[in-house]
Parts: C-alpha cells; sequence; structure tokens
C-alpha cells in the first residue's frame, strides 16, 4: 500500500522539504514562491467560476497538488527511530533495503493565496429538488441506510467552504522560518542496520542524509500528509486562560535522580531529542503546543455567526458527502471537497431566518467512496452520538443547543488535594436497581455518599462513548462524546458541577492506549485503510483486547489525541485523568506474556515504542502546563523508570503510578492458608515503590471485581455471605475472619502502599459477588460461542443498600473504610515524609511502622493475642488509639480499652529511641498517636 496516498506522516512531524519547512505558516496549506503552472490555471478556473456570483466569494488558501521527482532530505533520527521500533527480524530485513538508497518522494508545496469560490457541481437551479423535511430531535427522520433510495431528487449544494471567519492562512517574514537545503548528493550505505546506534541529537545532526533507490516496505516510506491546519490563537477559556507550556530544559535531572539511569543514556537521550524536536515541529507548523492542543475548534463541527463548518480528515476517501436528518440523507446534497492534504470540509449557511441549517439534535455521519467501499462513518470528532430504538449502530448527534439551554458550571474546581483518596466508580451501574443509572441520579445519590464516605476524588469510568456497554468502557468508539447511555453532554456537567461544590476532584478514566475495532461506529477503518488512526497490520491489532492500536507517530494522531485531552478538561471541567493501558502504550509487545524483573533493559530498549512515549510525555506537558491543578495517573505494570518525573527533566511526566501489584499479591495470599503468609513479603510489595515516585495504592479495583475474578471479600467469605451477614444470625469462622482481614488488607494497603489509595465502587463495604454486564451470546470470529447471561443487569449494579443497613454486618465494614478516610485526611500520614517499618515479625505475624505522628500495629495471627507487647516508637510522650478495627461498630469484639493511655519509656528498641506496651489482640489493626509530648522538668 502506498502510504503517501493516504497521508501519513513520518514521526517528526510535517514534510521536511526546506522550502516546505522554510515557509511553514499556521494557515490550510502551505504557500510557497514558485507555484507551478498548472496550479495556477486551476485556480484561475476556480476564480473566473467564483465571479460569478459573487454572493458566494471567499477568502481562503489552497495548497499546490503533489509535485514528482522532489528530492527530500530525511534526517537520520527518523531512521533510528523506525529501526528503533523494529520488534522482529522480519522488519530488520525490510531495513537492510536501506542501502540501496531512498526513491524520489512527494512533496507538498503550497501556493499563493487568492481570493476564490469552490463551488460545487449539480444541476441548474431551477431542477433543485424541494427542501427536505425538517428534522427532529436525536431519533426523528430516516437511517442514513435509505440515503440511496432511487426515489429521492439529487439536489446541488450552494454551500460554500470556508467562511468569513476562516483565520487568515498568511504569515509575515517573522513568522517564517528558515531552513537550510543539505540533501546529500551520493547515497549513503548502512553496512550493518542491526548495528545502528542512538546517538545524541548534536551526533545526529552530523549525519549526512540517507537516499534509497526504492522501498516496499510501507513503513519504511516518509508519507505526505495533511498539513496542519490553523487555529486561531484566540485566549483559551476555563483553567487554561492566561497558562502557558513551557519549553523544553534539557531533561538531564533524571541522572541526577536515579543514578541507574546513566546507563541508558543514549536511549533515554535520544527518546528526550525526539520529544524536543517534535515541539520544535509543532511550535513551527501549529504555533505552539497550545494551539495544536485545540483541534476541536477546526475540525468537526464548528459553528460561526454565518453557519456550520465541519471538517474531517480522511486521506484515504475518494469523495464524501455530510449525510443526515437536516438533508434527508441525501449523499448528493451537501458534497464535501478533499484539499491536498486528505482534509474534506463543508461549509453550511444559516438558513434564511438565521436559523443553523443542522438543527440541534439531529442525526449526521459522513459517507465516503474508500478503497473498502461506500462507507457511513460517525464524524471523528463528534461530541454526542447516540443508539436509535431499532438500530445496532450509533448515529453522530449534531449537539449546540441554545444558548439558554446549555449548562453553565456555578463551582470553581477545587484544588489539588495533597494526598488522594479515589474513589473509583461507573455511572452506569451505579444504582441499586437493575439498570443503567443516569448522570443526574449519580449526581443527586451518589456524589453525598462519596464525600460522606471521606473521599475526596471521584474516578469515572466508561464516559467516552463505547458502543459495547459489556467493555466497561473500554472499547471507546467515539472519543469526544460522553456515554449516552447515563444523558447528555449538560447533564455530564451537572454531575461534575456538584462534586466540585462537594469539593471533590473529578478524574476521568481516559482511554488513550486502544480503541474499538467497530467499522460502523468507531475510528476503525474510518477512510476505508487499515492505517488511518492506527498502525497497519498486526502492529495495530491487540490480540488480547480485539482492539485497534493507534500510530503515535503520525501527526494527525497526536493532534487527536492531545486535542481529546484538553476536550474533558476544558469543556467539562474534569480535574485530570487515569490514563488506561499504560503498559500497552509504551511497549511494542504490550507487556503480554512478559515478565518484567526490574532490569532496566527490560524498559529501554528495541521493544520500547518510543513514539508512544514521546506522545505520553507531551500529553502530561499538556496537562501540567494548562492546568497546573489538574492530576495525571498511569497505569503502568512494567514499572517503566522515568514514569513520574516530571518531563523538563527527562520523565515521563506523571503525577502517580498506580502500584498494581499490590491487589496481586492479595489474591495470591488469598489463595493460601494464613499459616503460609509471610509479613516480609506483605511488607515489600507495599513499599517496593521508587524514590520520588507516588504511587496510588489499592486492594482492588474494577479488575478484581469482574466476572470470573473475585472481590477480597468473595474470596474471603465466599458463600457464607448469602447467609450470615445479619447481626441477628450467629455468625461463622469464615465470616469473622473474613470481616476481620478485609479491614487490615485495606488499613495496610493505605497506610504503607503508596501516596494516593483508591477504592471501586462497593468494595469498602465488601459488596458481594462480582461484576457482570448484561451481554448476549457471543459467536466469535474463530467460531467460538460465548455464552451470554440472558442481557441481565442482577449482577451489573451496586447493592449501596447492604452498606446502609445497620442491621448487616456490610454496615461496619463500611463504616471502618469511612474511618480509615477520615484519619487520613485528620492527619495526613500518607503523604508525609515519614516513614519507619520497626518490625516484621515472622513468628508473632506482627507488623509495626511509624508513617507521619502515626504508629500502625497489625497482629495477622489467627489465633494468638499479646498482653504488655512492646513497640518501638520515634517520638516520646503519651499516646492514645485513634482506629482499632476490632471496634464493635466495625463489626469487631471490642477487645480494646479506648479510654486507656500509653506512654513511653526511654531506651532503644527495635531500633527506635523510645517504646511503650500494648495489647495486640490477633487478627486486628490498631493505630496509635501522639497526644501529648513528654512534660518539662
Amino acid at each position: 500500500m502506498d502510504d503517501r496516498k493516504y497521508g501519513r506522516r513520518s514521526r517528526l512531524g510535517p514534510p521536511t522539504h526546506p522550502d516546505a519547512t522554510r515557509n511553514c505558516t499556521r494557515g490550510i496549506g502551505r504557500h510557497d514562491n514558485q507555484p507551478t503552472q498548472k496550479t495556477l490555471v486551476t485556480l484561475a478556473l476556480r476564480y473566473l467560476c467564483a465571479s460569478l456570483d459573487s454572493r458566494f466569494s471567499r477568502e481562503t488558501s489552497f495548497g499546490t497538488p503533489p509535485q514528482n521527482e522532489t528530492s527530500l532530505e530525511i534526517d537520520r533520527s527518523i531512521l533510528l527511530a523506525r529501526f528503533h521500533r523494529s520488534d522482529n527480524e522480519g522488519r530488520k530485513e525490510k531495513w537492510s533495503r536501506l542501502s540501496r538508497g531512498f526513491a524520489s518522494l512527494f512533496c507538498l508545496l503550497p501556493t499563493p493565496r487568492m481570493q476564490v469560490l469552490l463551488a460545487i457541481g449539480g444541476p441548474p437551479a431551477a431542477s433543485l429538488s424541494s427542501s427536505p423535511t425538517p428534522p427532529s430531535l436525536i431519533f426523528a427522520g430516516k437511517s442514513s441506510y435509505d440515503s440511496d433510495l432511487p426515489s429521492l431528487a439529487v439536489a446541488a449544494s450552494k454551500k460554500i467552504l470556508v467562511p468569513d471567519s476562516q483565520s487568515d492562512g498568511s504569515s509575515s517574514l517573522t513568522e517564517q522560518l528558515g531552513a537550510t537545503s543539505t540533501v546529500s548528493e551520493d547515497p549513503q550505505v548502512i553496512e550493518d542496520v542491526d548495528n545502528v546506534a542512538m546517538e545524541d541529537e548534536e551526533k545526529l545532526e552530523d549525519v549526512p542524509s540517507l537516499v534509497v533507490d526504492n522501498v516496499d516496505d510501507a513503513e519504511a516510506k516518509v508519507e505526505d500528509v495533511p498539513r496542519p491546519l490553523e487555529v486561531t490563537a484566540s485566549t483559551a477559556t476555563g483553567k487554561a486562560e492566561g497558562k502557558t507550556i513551557p519549553t523544553p530544559g534539557k531533561g538531564q535531572k533524571i541522572y541526577e535522580i536515579d543514578p541507574l539511569l546513566v546507563g541508558h543514556r543514549d536511549h533515554l537521550d535520544y527518546r528526550y531529542g525526539q520529544y524536543k524536536r517534535l515541539r520544535e515541529e509543532i511550535d513551527k507548523c501549529e504555533g505552539g503546543l497550545e494551539v495544536f492542543s485545540r483541534g476541536y475548534e477546526k475540525f468537526g463541527f464548528t459553528r460561526s455567526a454565518e453557519g456550520i463548518t465541519y471538517r474531517e480528515w480522511a486521506p484515504g476517501a475518494k469523495s464524501a458527502s455530510l449525510i443526515g436528518d437536516f438533508n434527508n440523507w441525501n449523499t448528493n446534497a451537501d458534497v464535501m471537497t478533499r484539499n491536498e492534504f486528505g482534509v474534506w470540509e463543508i461549509f453550511l449557511p444559516n438558513n434564511a431566518d438565521g436559523s443553523p441549517s443542522i438543527p440541534h439534535g439531529s442525526r449526521v455521519k459522513i459517507r465516503m467512496d474508500t478503497p473498502s467501499g461506500i462507507k457511513d462513518s460517525i464524524p471523528a470528532w463528534i461530541k454526542f452520538s447516540v443508539q436509535a430504538p431499532g438500530e445496532i449502530p450509533y448515529n453522530g448527534i449534531y449537539y449546540d443547543p441554545p444558548e439558554e439551554e446549555k449548562y453553565v458550571f456555578q463551582h470553581s474546581q477545587p484544588r489539588r488535594p495533597k494526598s488522594l483518596r479515589i474513589y473509583e466508580a461507573h455511572v452506569g451501574m451505579s444504582s441499586p436497581e437493575g439498570k443503567i443509572n443516569s448522570y443526574a441520579e449519580f449526581r443527586d445519590d451518589v456524589l453525598p455518599r462519596i464525600k460522606k464516605l471521606g473521599y475526596n476524588a471521584v474516578q469515572l469510568m466508561a464516559i467516552q462513548e463505547h458502543s459495547y456497554y459489556a467493555s466497561f468502557g473500554y472499547h471507546v468508539t467515539n472519543f469526544f462524546a460522553p456515554s449516552s447511555r447515563c444523558g447528555t453532554p449538560d447533564d455530564l456537567k451537572s454531575l461534575i458541577d456538584k462534586a466540585h461544590e462537594l469539593g471533590l476532584l473529578v478524574l476521568m478514566d481516559i482511554v488513550h492506549s486502544h480503541a474499538s475495532n467497530n467499522t460502523l461506529d468507531g475510528l476503525n477503518m474510518f477512510d476505508g485503510t487499515d492505517g488511518h488512526y492506527f498502525h497497519s497490520g498486526s502492529r495495530g491489532y491487540h490480540w488480547m483486547w480485539d482492539s485497534r492500536l493507534f500510530n503515535y507517530g503520525s501527526w494527525e494522531v497526536l493532534r487527536y489525541l492531545l486535542s481529546n485531552a484538553r476536550w474533558w478538561l476544558e469543556e467539562y471541567k474534569f480535574d485530570g485523568f487515569r490514563f488506561d493501558g499504560v503498559t500497552s502504550m509504551m511497549y511494542t509487545h504490550h507487556g503480554l506474556e512478559v515478565a518484567f524483573t526490574g532490569n532496566y533493559s527490560e524498559y529501554f530498549g528495541l521493544a520500547t515504542d518510543v513514539d508512544a512515549v514521546t506522545y505520553l510525555m507531551l500529553v502530561n506537558d499538556l496537562i501540567h502546563g494548562l492546568y497546573p491543578e489538574a492530576v495525571t495517573v498511569g497505569e503502568d505494570v512494567s514499572g517503566m523508570p522515568t514514569f513520574c518525573i516530571a518531563v523538563n527533566d527527562g520523565g515521563v511526566g506523571f503525577d502517580y503510578r498506580l502500584q498494581m501489584a499490590i491487589a496481586d499479591k492479595w489474591i495470591e495470599l488469598l489463595k493460601k492458608m494464613d499459616e503460609e503468609w509471610k509479613m516480609g513479603d506483605i511488607v515489600f510489595t507495599l513499599t517496593n515503590r521508587r524514590w520520588r515516585e507516588n504511587c496510588v495504592a489499592y486492594a482492588e479495583s474494577h479488575d478484581q471485581a469482574l466476572v470470573g475474578d473475585k472481590t477480597i471479600a468473595f474470596w474471603l467469605m465466599d458463600k457464607d455471605m448469602y447467609d450470615f451477614m445479619a447481626l441477628d444470625r450467629p455468625s461463622t469462622p469464615r465470616i469473622d475472619r473474613g470481616i476481620a482481614l478485609h479491614k487490615m488488607i485495606r488499613l495496610i494497603t493505605m497506610g504503607l502502599g503508596g501516596e494516593g489509595y483508591l477504592n471501586f465502587m462497593g468494595n469498602e463495604f465488601g459488596h458481594p459477588e462480582w461484576i457482570d454486564f448484561p451481554r448476549g451470546v457471543q459467536h466469535l470470529p474463530n467460531g467460538k460461542i460465548v455464552p451470554g447471561n440472558n442481557n441481565s443487569f442482577d449482577k451489573c449494579r451496586r447493592r449501596f443498600d447492604l452498606g446502609d443497613a445497620e442491621y448487616l454486618r456490610y454496615h461496619g465494614m463500611q463504616e471502618f473504610d469511612r474511618a480509615m478516610q477520615h484519619l487520613e485526611e485528620t492527619y495526613g500520614f500518607m503523604t508525609s515524609e515519614h516513614q519507619y517499618i520497626s518490625r516484621k515479625d515472622e513468628r508473632d505475624r506482627i507488623i509495626v511502622f511509624e508513617r507521619g505522628d502515626l504508629v500502625f500495629v497489625f497482629n495477622f495471627h489467627w489465633s494468638k493475642s499479646y498482653s504488655d507487647y512492646r513497640i518501638g516508637c520515634l517520638k516520646p510522650g503519651k499516646y492514645k488509639i485513634v482506629l482499632d478495627s476490632d471496634e464493635k461498630l466495625f463489626g469487631g469484639f471490642d477487645r480494646l480499652d479506648h479510654s486507656a493511655e500509653y506512654f513511653t519509656t526511654d531506651g532503644w528498641f527495635n531500633d527506635r529511641p523510645h517504646s511503650f506496651l500494648l495489647y495486640a489482640p490477633c487478627r486486628t489493626a490498631v493505630v496509635y498517636a501522639l497526644v501529648e509530648g513528654p512534660k518539662k522538668g
């Protein structure tokens, strides 16, 4: 496949023809001082057509058609980047063909700006069909599948491209950035591509250009691609107003933070060099990352005083039309025009009465003639989509309510707390009833519960639209649209505003690691080509997730994803993100069937996808530059070093890493007898994190609650949960053990596991059973049949009533979790610099540690309680109990006297300068706080 035909980019950004770079502006297309004769004739004809009807004259610029036989300088860093991503011998063999030299490549050259009209051809005005039936909202009108009926009259469009609001594409001399031409005349041969080493930027600049006679491998080509569209540099709204993104630094501080990284300086300096070069290209050709990340202001549907402009990047399409309720799904009514960069667009002027030509709430799609045939797609930048009754594919919705109906935020966003206590939630399954809950119901019923429990942040799952509900929101089809199952975009805004009123941060579980493989309502094969937004072939497919994988080396993919992150922060006032599946992004093996041992060569080698890591650096740079209070959390199971180091210091830039190994350790232990638990093993897992790397710890998340797995409560109590959780019934040894260990596991995870804590909704009270989304029978491509559950909602809900019922033992577990959160709020121990483990006794099954001003004592012994048990402490004085898992309120046996005072004695014990005696009941966790220092005199 000739990738140039489909507009895919080289990984470093815009085409590098010296003239194109020198005259790089931020307009639509590029400008060149020497247009071709063919171009001038074409423009003259267009100008003549425009003069026939001056009413539709608009000022715009058009790029020159591709010119063949133009030499193009190829920076060696591009070759190194592509070779670095080579993850198999077959690709290395293909790369050995580089010794034959580069073939001449197409190079897009810009043209002068002229006042022209792009008139869309059609029958004379007298033959136009009558106006289509006015569309109704959302579900009304014909299906897109009816648009080919022969009874539909062909209508010519009077709609034009590029309204008066089009930003000027010209550039001053000071805006034009120079670049010298250094095309090598003599081909250079790489003797051994396998031995190409990554080099510092300074070394790369000295290497002559490489030229190849012929390259068959599509991935080895530098492709012609859409020149970045201009986005007007108006002041951003919301929190981004007045903020700037820092320019890249030197990226060398990582070696001071972690000296072990010095051995991988070549890779890390190369990685940072790629990031810096990409930032520079974006600055030159887009006006900076701030402008580049506002692609939603140009792509998709945008509204101006004159009308609606619709743009779509679909370089593989041969023709395109905008269809929908507004034009009776008539393919010929609103034909779009393609520029030489693969961007299709159309302008629809307002109706005579000033109303928009596409009514709010009407269905829209883009119909394209593609290499794969005629295809109807939901616009890639659509802001809302719904599934109409009786239809399987979703429909895009033109969502632009009148000003008086738009939700206006009333409350300011809370400042980032010192420590994060995250309540992970899924809006759809948050009802006690067997149904899909709404944003409004979650706002009114669940948010107050979260606040009362003592959490300071809510993490919302499954916000981005996904056509398959059972995917838990991870097979995204429409990246800019909130899930319509739960309500409208304004309903979601109301939810977030209410959370802010309660002082809660709202984090979004954002999915940029992969996308649904749906072709009818997703991005897959959007323009009929396999490598549009994604990698082509096997590299673009995740075999375990059955999903598509983004090509992070594509300029337009970067625009799309960066703009997507900013859209949610800007439009919906989210306070940050949990980035899903980051491990899959950072490695070409996606972390599958790979056991990371901690050897640094596992993180910085040929299996690392530098394009993906560079994207993560860019998005963290963007978020923290424009929204300093925003939080980013990355889901990485590999433990990649530099993950939580600032980008300017050479790191990836996340604020927190999810400490995923902890949950796995608890499941491992719960499969064993209590006697097999090792205190040292527990402590090591909980504390195994790098210096200056903040972690969000959790005992269990949604992953452990899914069907096929078990929650901690179910591992511990199993079927006894069905019959023995009422207080008026006798308990069982299994229930007593389960409730005791459930509380201990959660507290020690919070106490030792990290600088943040996460809990999935319902697990705070030991929600019984598992999560199973409603689903029917699935017939897989390989012929296998996966049985469904008759589309039942029975196990896709949250029985909050169980935790609230004071006559059930669930209530005690919920109250303990609430006490944990309020303890952290009061003492702030998770972010304290002081952390010391003074005892991990394998014989007594005792763990003692200090965090902040608190002393934690855990007795994991199944039967032994210890009287007059001495523990060490740092500070002398009087201590008292501030949290006791054995308290009756929490479902315990009340074996401790909370009025007791514990006085320290001097003298070293367990490497601590002071100590005191206490009573440590079996299977109990107790927290002591210093309430009074030593008396003077």
